[in-house]
C-alpha cells in the first residue's frame, strides 16, 4: 500500500514509477540474496525485530546503516535543577513508550536521590509505571522491585523503568559504557564542567544536556523524514534522513595541470 502510494507520486510528478520497487516474495531467502549482491544494492537500512538486524549485519556483503537497541539513559547529577530534573525524568520515559528513543534506564546521583527519588515515583506510579532498582533505590522507595542484572541491558519499550542510584560522574558514565548500546544519553545539570565531561566522555550517537531523550529524531533535528537511527560511526550516525543516504562526488577540472 505504501508503496502504490508513492508510485502514484512519482508518476503524478512525471518520474520513473521503477524509482521505488517493492520485492514481492516473502521468503526469507531472498533476503539472504539481496543483502550481497552489490552490483545492485548500495546500502541497506534494516527495520524490523533485533533478530532480522542482527542477521543483516552479520552476513551483508553491502554498507548497512542500522541500530540494535535502544538502551536509553538519563543522568540526574547532583548539581540538577530539581524542578528541570524532574520534567525530564518523567517526560523521557512517559511521554511514549515504544520508541527507541524511550529513556530505559534512570541514573541519580546519592548525594539528591533522598530528596528527588520519592518525588519521581510518585509520578510514575500514578502513571502506572513498574520501577525495579538497586538496593540503594529500594531502600528510598520500599514499593520499587528488585532490579537484576539483565535488566540494566534491556530496552523495555513498555512502561517499566530500571533505576540506580550513583556515587556521581564516573559511575554514571561507567554504567552507560557498559550497559548501554550508544543509541540516546542524556544529562541533567547545572554544573558546565559535568555536562562538557558527559558530552565527551559518553560515546552515544545522541548525547544530551537538559532536555530529554524523545528529542533524538530525524524530524526534530531538522533532517527531515527520518528512515531510521544509526548507532554505527561510519558513515552516517544519529538519525539518518535524505542527506545521510547520499554520497558525495569529487569533481576536478583542468586543461593539463600537473602535479609537481
Amino acid at each position: 500500500a505504501i508503496a502504490a502510494c508513492v508510485k502514484e507520486g512519482l508518476r503524478v510528478a512525471g518520474l520513473p514509477e521503477s524509482a521505488v520497487q517493492v520485492i514481492e516474495t516473502t521468503d526469507r531467502a531472498a533476503v539472504g540474496e539481496l543483502i550481497t549482491m552489490k552490483d545492485f544494492v548500495d546500502v541497506i537500512v534494516p527495520r524490523g525485530g533485533k533478530g532480522l538486524i542482527e542477521r543483516i549485519a552479520n552476513e551483508a556483503r553491502i554498507p548497512v546503516i542500522k541500530h540494535l537497541d535502544g538502551v536509553c539513559h538519563v543522568y540526574i547529577d547532583d548539581q540538577a535543577d530539581f524542578d528541570k530534573a524532574i520534567r525530564i525524568a518523567d517526560n523521557a520515559k512517559t511521554q511514549r513508550y515504544g520508541t527507541c528513543n524511550t529513556m530505559e534506564t534512570l541514573l541519580i546521583h546519592a548525594g539528591i536521590a533522598q530528596k528527588i527519588l520519592p518525588a519521581l515515583s510518585k509520578i510514575y506510579f500514578d502513571k502506572s509505571v513498574e520501577l525495579r532498582g538497586d538496593a540503594a533505590a529500594r531502600g528510598i522507595v520500599p514499593q520499587i522491585k528488585e532490579a537484576t542484572e539483565q535488566d540494566w541491558y534491556e530496552e523495555y519499550l513498555a512502561p517499566i523503568l530500571s533505576i540506580r542510584i550513583v556515587d556521581g560522574l564516573d559511575q554514571a558514565i561507567d554504567h552507560i559504557t557498559k550497559y548501554g548500546s550508544q543509541h540516546t544519553d542524556a544529562i541533567v545539570t547545572e554544573n558546565y564542567t559535568h555536562a562538557r565531561r558527559f558530552l565527551r566522555e559518553v560515546d552515544s550517537s545522541s548525547v544530551m544536556v537538559n532536555t530529554t531523550t524523545r528529542f533524538a529524531d530525524g524530524f526534530e533535528y531538522g533532517l527531515g523524514a527520518e528512515i531510521g537511527i544509526s548507532t554505527d560511526k561510519i558513515h552516517a550516525r544519529g538519525p539518518v534522513g535524505l542527506e545521510g543516504l547520499t554520497s558525495q562526488k569529487f569533481i576536478v577540472l583542468g586543461d593539463g595541470q600537473l602535479r609537481q
